[in-house]
């Protein structure tokens, strides 16, 4: 079957940038730039959207769910990429939130572009994670017409898990089965079929919208605080004592003191500051409170 390429916007010639293999190098990356201030335009016009999968992706981790991502090329290591930051950014397990990539991990770091076709792979891939209906599976494809991204939603809407994808073309393909469709329209690539360029910013874009958004979500921000961070190293343990000043006013002597009483638990030692109650008391309210630090508040000044 012939793939109709001269549909998709993303395949078109860029008519302002026809000269570009004439340009020197900074009319080259000026052109770029102008190109890439399009793409957060672009992204606003699927914000309803983007909410609407936000909200479904907390719902069902509250629940016990994961989000996983899946695609081909640069679309699958951009679901990668995102996933592998959660759990140092807000003390997630590395299960939680999982990217899956057509042709496998050895497909991350060399291209196998024939990988994308596979759609009994689109299945299997996520089969061997054990899918189940409280899980989140959102599809990335830039042309919106994946299939190995296209049979896994199938496949996702099969067991009632919920489906969402991310495209840059409009009335994808991908996003006709998904239950919630983020159609971005980023329109020709600077080097015409260049996907991994303003698709995959705008990809990315909405990654970082969807992943921090349901962090947020579920309790892993105090204002704009990140919570949960973990303070596995030098840098990270310094961090956490930032937060607990930023986050409860008190100097950095006081900060040390708290991470040491808390064992390192930065939510429980805010909690600690802003409360005066105890460790144990603590963490016993914010398991009650989804981990939630203004919930846990709120309920103490009722």
């Amino acid at each position: 079957m012939k793939i109709q390429l001269d549909k998709l916007m993303t395949e078109q010639q860029n008519p302002d940038t026809m000269s570009i293999d004439r340009m020197n190098s900074f009319e080259i990356v000026k052109a770029i730039n102008n190109e890439d201030k399009k793409i957060a335009l672009a992204v606003e016009k699927e914000l309803a959207s983007i909410a609407e999968l936000v909200d479904a992706c907390a719902e069902r981790l509250s629940k016990g769910g994961r989000i996983l991502y899946t695609g081909a090329g640069t679309s699958g290591r951009l679901g990668i990429l995102d996933a592998s930051e959660c759990p140092p950014t807000y003390g997630v397990s590395d299960q939680l939130v999982q990217g899956l990539i057509a042709g496998g991990l050895e497909a991350i770091f060399k291209s196998k572009e024939n990988a994308e076709d596979d759609r009994e792979a689109g299945i299997e891939d996520l089969k061997s994670i054990n899918l189940c209906e409280k899980d989140v599976v959102i599809g990335l494809a830039a042309s919106g017409r994946t299939p190995y991204v296209a049979a896994g939603l199938e496949y996702a809407n099969s067991i009632n898990a919920y489906t969402g994808s991310i495209s840059c073309v409009k009335n994808s393909e991908i996003g006709k089965i998904a239950k919630t469709a983020i159609d971005v329209e980023t329109g020709p690539e600077v080097v015409t079929g260049s996907t991994r360029m303003k698709a995959g910013t705008a990809q990315k874009m909405v990654l970082n919208m969807i992943s921090t958004g349901t962090m947020i979500r579920l309790g892993k921000v105090f204002n704009n605080l990140m919570v949960d961070i973990q303070p596995t190293n030098a840098k990270l343990i310094e961090r956490s004592k930032r937060i607990l000043m930023l986050a409860t006013g008190c100097d950095y002597s006081r900060a040390e003191t708290l991470i040491e009483t808390s064992n390192h638990d930065v939510k429980a030692a805010i909690c600690m500051e802003l409360s005066g109650l105890s460790l144990d008391e603590c963490q016993k309210l914010l398991a009650e409170n989804g981990g939630n630090i203004s919930e846990l508040l709120h309920q103490l000044q009722k």
